[in-house]
């Protein structure tokens, strides 16, 4: 007889109770069964076929713990793959949200670009019509110079030619001089510049020679008073007066202060109402 319980034993350490127990059953059937017919061979065979198929099964579930261990680490592995997903999912979001905003600002300095267009525009516009306008004043202070000029040359030379034609006799009233010949306008070439002298001559003072140079100002001034120096100490280089020179400065009118000046530098302020007088 086979030991059934023997075999269950033995099955229960490897299978658990309930699988031992019908592996156990059916074992001792088919001994039954084929107790008449098998041989000990045969039996013997099937014990090591059973054998075989219990260590096939315990190689089989040693597999499936190793699968179910990795069938856990791949659920693990699933859960950050789906966390990862989750955090690219916000950042893409995020992203998008950013996106957008920056959508709306390049549209809103798009717009500002072409208002910005357009006030420059508006402004090169305005800047043609000033430069016309400027152009206009420009052309307007033009003829205002000339005019003023034009008056200026005329009150001036009205003053030099009074004062060219009364210098001989106020010469000799006030200065004792002589005139040589009626006085002139005169221009000359200093250093390759062509020069204007308003009132030239010359005349004798006690035997010597004197060179008269004179200068016709309606207001005279400091700078008018610097200007005619400089002109005189060209005049001397260039040989065209000698030592004894008499400098006369004809004016309308000018300062105490500017006369004063004029005369600590050797030079002769007249006034153009003295011209009148000495007519007379």
């Amino acid at each position: 007889m086979i030991d059934t319980f023997a075999i269950y034993s033995d099955l229960k350490e490897s299978f658990g109770d309930e699988p031992a127990r019908k592996m156990a059953g059916v074992i001792g059937q088919i001994y039954s069964e084929l107790s008449q017919s098998v041989r000990r061979d045969d039996f013997n065979e099937l014990k090591e076929v059973v054998a075989d198929l219990a260590e096939a099964q315990v190689v089989t579930e040693r597999r499936l713990d190793s699968l179910t261990v990795k069938v856990e680490e791949l659920a693990e592995a699933q859960k950050r793959t789906e966390a990862r997903v989750e955090e690219l999912a916000d950042a893409q979001a995020a992203t998008e949200r950013r996106l957008d905003s920056l959508t709306v600002k390049v549209e809103e300095l798009t717009e500002a670009q072409k208002r910005t267009e357009t006030r420059v525009e508006e402004l090169a516009y305005a800047q043609k019509r000033t430069e016309q306008e400027v152009r206009k004043l420009a052309k307007g202070l033009r003829e205002t110079r000339q005019m003023v000029g034009g008056l200026s040359d005329s009150v001036g030379y009205g003053l030099e030619d009074r004062a060219i034609a009364a210098l001989p006799a106020l010469l000799k009233k006030r200065f004792e001089l002589d005139t040589d010949a009626p006085f002139v306008r005169k221009y000359i070439d200093l250093d390759g510049k062509e020069v204007e002298l308003n009132m030239f001559g010359t005349g004798h003072k006690d035997h010597e020679k004197w060179f008269v140079v004179g200068e016709g100002k309606a207001k005279l001034s400091k700078k008018d008073v610097d200007r005619f120096q400089k002109l005189l100490e060209r005049l001397k280089l260039s040989n065209v007066v000698g030592e004894n020179v008499l400098p006369l400065l004809v004016t309308y009118s000018t300062r105490p202060a500017i006369q004063e000046y004029a005369e600590q530098k050797g030079m002769h302020v007249v006034w153009s109402y003295e011209l009148e007088q000495v007519r007379l």
